[in-house]
């Protein structure tokens, strides 16, 4: 059974968090279990401190273990400082962080055979994956996802069983579902409700997970502590409910498109691996020939988890398919990246790499780093955010990231 607390207009109080966490967990069969709770690492609004906090007050003393998982992905690990900070210390919880760049860290749950990728894919993808997960998560009793749900470049929508793929999955299963969205394109992906192709290539890979799959989605302010909505259950449906609020609540709507866009970076995003994302949402509203300022002062590297990423550059998805042979080689889920940062375009071997739009970093990265990343860039000292606020044709959005902009049709 579904359960869903608030909704678009409403703003939830600790008290009932709080209250709906405990009932909901007192109504599981949890006792003399273990539990591996798998979360989301900074990168993500979410008042994790809190919902941790209320899980724990539920669950110690009744369940046998309690592990903390922090999804990255393949995004930096988290420090010991930044850890702390981001899950508080509580007593019979071990907290770790998915140590993806570790081999042993998983445990293969099986293949999904090339056929069955073909028809989960649309056709668009015919290749064996090998499904890797981390192993915590296979050797606890049970696996209960907390985090929050927004429109997401990938899969349509984040959180649910997205937080065990890619969250805390091997490189194959990762690589084949971020080239499959890049195929269909992040433009065409974005904000999509229901199962998308990669949603459905990452349902049938959790399918395979010996643990009983629970979920904490969970509808965030955006920018904030603050939750909308909350909804528990198996992880399929909790998403889809929570899924219903955020398309109400992270989605904006132009009436035209504009010529310009100021994305101004937050904190929260380090590299331009993750700061990519104030493009993502900002894509479907910019004008053909228009440009996206990505504002990160703070942010001075592309990527130090990805460094292939600055030989590889930032193209458009026909530059990879139309040359593929050139780059099949590689980690598919960096060519994803790629495409999902320069947007949509074409590529032929008469014309070359024509692409839609202009992206410009006005970061800390060196600018001729920028520019052989096939990027534009901008001095982040002479962005004047008034000035371009001032321009009728410019578009200025703060904290960007986590809400998508599109155009009414």
């Amino acid at each position: 059974m579904t359960y869903r607390i608030g909704g678009p207009d409403a703003v939830l109080t600790e008290e009932r968090i709080r209250s709906f966490v405990a009932e909901r967990l007192a109504e599981e069969d949890l006792d003399g279990r273990s539990v591996c709770l798998v979360v989301p690492d900074g990168t993500r609004s979410c008042p994790l401190p809190l919902l941790l906090s209320a899980v724990h007050e539920a669950l110690h003393g009744r369940v046998s273990r309690l592990t903390v998982l922090v999804a990255l992905g393949t995004h930096a690990p988290m420090g010991e400082a930044e850890l702390a900070a981001h899950v508080p210390p509580l007593p019979g919880m071990t907290v770790l962080n998915h140590a993806w760049w570790e081999p042993s860290t998983f445990v293969s749950l099986g293949t999904i055979g090339a056929d069955r990728v073909g028809e989960l894919s649309g056709g668009l993808l015919r290749h064996e994956v090998d499904v890797r997960l981390n192993r915590a998560v296979v050797e606890h009793d049970v696996a209960l996802v907390i985090g929050p749900v927004f429109p997401h470049e990938v899969v349509g929508f984040s959180g649910g069983d997205k937080y065990f793929f890619p969250g805390v999955a091997g490189a194959d299963i990762i690589d084949l579902s971020h080239w499959l969205g890049a195929l269909i394109t992040s433009a065409d992906i974005i904000g999509t409700r229901g199962v998308t192709p990669v949603r459905a290539l990452i349902h049938e890979a959790a399918s395979l997970i010996p643990a009983r799959r629970l979920a904490l989605c969970v509808v965030v302010r955006s920018g904030s502590d603050e939750l909308h909505a909350m909804a528990y259950g198996p992880p399929q449906r909790a998403w889809a409910a929570a899924a219903e609020v955020s398309s109400e609540v992270h989605v904006r709507y132009l009436d035209a498109p504009v010529r310009r866009v100021l994305s101004l970076i937050p904190a929260k995003y380090d590299d331009m691996w993750t700061a990519a994302k104030g493009f993502y949402k900002l894509e479907p509203v910019v004008a053909d020939g228009g440009e996206v300022v990505l504002y990160a002062p703070h942010v001075t590297t592309i990527s130090a988890m990805h460094p292939e990423i600055e030989q590889i550059g930032y193209h458009c998805r026909d530059y990879f398919t139309r040359q593929w042979d050139r780059f099949k080689h590689l980690h598919w889920g960096v060519l994803a990246h790629s495409t999902h940062l320069r947007g949509a375009g074409t590529y032929d071997e008469e014309h070359g790499e024509r692409c839609r739009v202009t992206v410009t970093l006005a970061t800390g990265i060196p600018e001729d780093v920028v520019r052989r990343a096939n990027l534009g860039y901008l001095d982040p000292a002479e962005v004047d955010v008034e000035a371009f606020a001032a321009d009728p044709e410019t578009l200025v959005v703060p904290q960007a990231g986590e809400v998508l902009y599109r155009l009414r049709r």
